[in-house]
């Protein structure tokens, strides 16, 4: 990833106030000049840093994070081995989040558990696209195979954990269980959202998971009925490489932390690298994060998912995100200046 992204940059003209490359532009900026940068809890900042860090490729990096594992003073860290550096395409800046989702669920079916969450079974490995999700939930094709991780109580969450791709479920006896994505049946993913607008039932601007949620269980027939309007039906594995009681994982393997870590697009941004993130909007938000996840969705130098953690709570903060601002990588000290030009080195 960190090559990916010296190859974009390095391509550039960078100049000590802004550089341009095609669409591209580099700025190298003071720590002074980042709104709140000194009121940020830099110390959990560094924490966060740590999972990730041994991870990094180059030896700078690695010197780094050999560095910061004796730190008295986080803040001076980072100011003294990095320097932000505003990446910018042209395009605005876009903050959104995301979550993980937790569902109340058993090992065993019971009478309030009785939705599955399957394995992928052998015959939807094939490449094509195989059943449809109308037909993989009438025909009983799954039935008495064994493929079963759990039973949960609620079909709707169930719909939306496969739309997330991963969650975490709560056990009877208060232990967890995570989960992850295990692949899908090969059909392309059909938005219920926009079919509820084109039937008339909301129109765009009323339209949001929680909302979609509470039309389908007021109209449960009729609302598990739409939802089969997406033939995409997404497959779960176990994820047990980390306790459920710690963070998901994250692109890089390792458990995201609620609140500091950040999915961004790795062509521009190195996976483990610090980023400064100033968040506008109805509830402004200034923080040092660590770029730990991708998306799908997460693309350009200015667009960044922020995890706000697991449950309820934090799937409706997430869900109520869409924001302006700007993000800043922090990168090494002598990684950020070797992308000036040789006369202004």
């Amino acid at each position: 990833m960190i090559r990916r992204l010296a190859a974009a940059v390095l391509a550039g003209v960078l100049m000590t106030g802004a550089a341009q490359s095609d669409d591209l532009t580099y700025q190298i900026l003071d720590f002074e000049v980042l709104d709140g940068w000194k009121d940020d809890d830099h110390a959990t900042a560094l924490s966060v840093f740590l999972n990730t860090c041994t991870d990094l490729n180059g030896p700078d990096w690695q010197s780094l994070c050999a560095v910061a594992q004796n730190i008295e003073n986080p803040r001076a860290f980072f100011e003294l081995f990095f320097r932000p550096v505003l990446i910018k395409n042209g395009s605005k800046a876009l903050f959104t989040g995301y979550f993980e989702p937790e569902l109340d669920g058993s090992q065993v079916r019971t009478d309030r558990f009785r939705y599955p969450l399957y394995r992928m079974p052998s015959e939807a490995k094939a490449g094509s696209a195989w059943l449809s999700r109308r037909d993989i939930e009438n025909s009983g094709v799954m039935e008495g195979r064994g493929l079963e991780i759990a039973w949960v109580d609620d079909p709707v969450e169930l719909f939306f954990l496969q739309i997330q791709g991963s969650g975490r479920i709560r056990l009877p006896n208060g232990h967890h269980l995570r989960v992850g994505y295990g692949g899908s049946n090969g059909h392309d993913y059909r938005s219920v959202g926009v079919e509820m607008i084109r039937r008339g039932i909301y129109q765009q601007h009323q339209v949001s998971a929680q909302v979609i949620k509470s039309w389908v269980r007021r109209n449960l027939e009729d609302g598990l009925e739409l939802l089969r309007h997406n033939p995409s039906y997404v497959f779960f594995r176990l994820v047990d490489k980390v306790s459920p009681e710690d963070g998901p994982l994250g692109a890089m393997n390792r458990s995201v932390t609620g609140g500091r870590s950040i999915a961004v697009d790795p062509v521009y941004t190195p996976l483990g690298a610090p980023v400064w993130v100033e968040k506008d909007g109805e509830n402004p938000l200034r923080r040092l994060m660590v770029a730990q996840d991708t998306g799908s969705a997460i693309k350009g130098p200015q667009r960044a998912d922020i995890f706000f953690g697991t449950g309820d709570a934090a799937g409706r903060a997430a869900g109520r995100l869409r924001d302006p601002g700007r993000m800043l990588v922090l990168l090494p000290i002598q990684r950020a200046y070797a992308l000036l030009p040789e006369n202004e080195q």
